[in-house]
């Protein structure tokens, strides 16, 4: 139980010393704006009930009191009564909170090729589907590296839309719920050949980008087209450290990227690394086949081609990357806003069939909380 050494406050801010000499320095405003009283949250659901607009503009700390665990505050002028637990206003100061994004490289375990030997972030997909502990892990797996492969998938066309639904919804795109990896005639993308394709992120003309992304293994009898994984955030982190004038040169500059075909004209302006107010990196972008003519003025023209080169062959760098081949039944679950995948050429004889899928982050996040608070 969090404790107190001693309150004081004034009418426009509350100073609280814990038991450990942290200090906390709470604006009125900000309790009266977080009261958690019922009047003021709905106690169900925990959403507000009024609007800043509600809140007296001259809002100000009467008189402040504990009581056992509890924190009891009156305010001015309309007397009302707030009470707080020390436990929620030690969690929740944002004097000793830094504001907290999920998606950022901040909580991430960042890898590069050597990072886990032979053994990869798996789940036997039965684990996932039945032992709940097991599918916390494998969502995990996601959260904090940014993929996972599951193992035993059915290999039946249209598993992997059975796959999603085990933790979030389906994203459609103008390639349907689901679209088939395999050689075409005339493809009207390279994914559909039997080329090499470099380390990339999928959709970034698309906003938003799907946030994850899957492919299923339904055959694989061709030499060749290993699949390749690769962290970018430990990329721009490595760019970061080599040159932060290139780092800050691809995440302060916007790009255009751009498919089009006879069905879809998708177009978006974002940068290749981007970042949040904490200067932390937030999403990765990179596909040399969707950019864009590039546009920059002219003054960065001479400045942005030397970052982008750079950025380019760290992503080259064997080193890097996580090398395998599926097999059928397996499938890979990965972040497309972090971790860029690519594959080896492989031969035209013997049959290579992948079905591939898009969902949205915030699903898997969502069922990920809502299991660790479970279990």
């Amino acid at each position: 139980m969090s404790r107190i050494r001693e309150i004081f406050c004034d009418a426009q801010e509350l100073t609280i010393t814990w038991e450990n000499a942290s200090v906390s320095r709470l604006q009125a405003i900000w309790l009266r704006d977080h009261c958690q009283m019922p009047s003021s949250r709905n106690p169900d659901n925990g959403q507000r009930l009024l609007n800043i607009t509600d809140i007296p503009l001259d809002v100000g700390i009467k008189q402040a009191s504990l009581d056992g665990d509890r924190l009891i505050i009156e305010f001015s002028p309309d007397g009302h009564r707030s009470e707080f637990s020390l436990d929620w206003l030690l969690q929740n100061c944002y004097c000793l909170n830094r504001q907290y994004d999920d998606r950022s490289e901040a909580d991430k375990i960042l890898w590069h090729g050597g990072s886990f030997g032979q053994a990869l972030p798996r789940c036997a997909y039965s684990a996932f589907c039945d032992q709940p502990r097991s599918k916390l892990a494998a969502l995990q797996a996601v959260r904090d590296y940014g993929f996972v492969l599951l193992d035993a998938v059915p290999c039946e066309s249209g598993q992997i839309l059975k796959v999603i639904e085990k933790f979030g919804y389906v994203r459609e795109t103008n390639y349907g719920p689901m679209f088939e990896v395999r050689t075409k005639i005339d493809p009207n993308n390279l994914a559909y050949t039997n080329l090499g394709l470099g380390c990339h992120l999928d959709n970034p003309y698309r906003d938003p980008v799907p946030g994850l992304q899957l492919l299923h293994c339904l055959d694989s009898s061709t030499e060749g087209g290993e699949s390749i994984l690769q962290d970018g955030f430990m990329a721009a982190k490595v760019l970061r450290d080599e040159s932060p004038d290139h780092f800050l040169m691809l995440s302060q500059h916007r790009l255009n990227f751009r498919f089009r075909d006879e069905c879809a004209d998708l177009q978006s302006r974002v940068p290749l690394i981007e970042v949040n107010d904490l200067d932390e990196v937030v999403k990765v972008r990179f596909n040399n086949r969707s950019i864009d003519t590039i546009k920059l003025p002219a003054e960065l023209m001479e400045r942005f081609y030397p970052a982008y080169r750079h950025f380019a062959e760290i992503l080259e760098r064997a080193g890097l990357q996580l090398v395998f081949k599926l097999q059928p039944g397996e499938l890979m679950l990965f972040d497309n806003t972090r971790v860029l995948h690519a594959r080896k050429a492989y031969s035209a004889a013997g049959t290579r069939h992948l079905q591939g899928a898009y969902s949205d982050l915030d699903g898997l996040y969502s069922s990920l909380r809502l299991l660790e608070a479970s279990l």
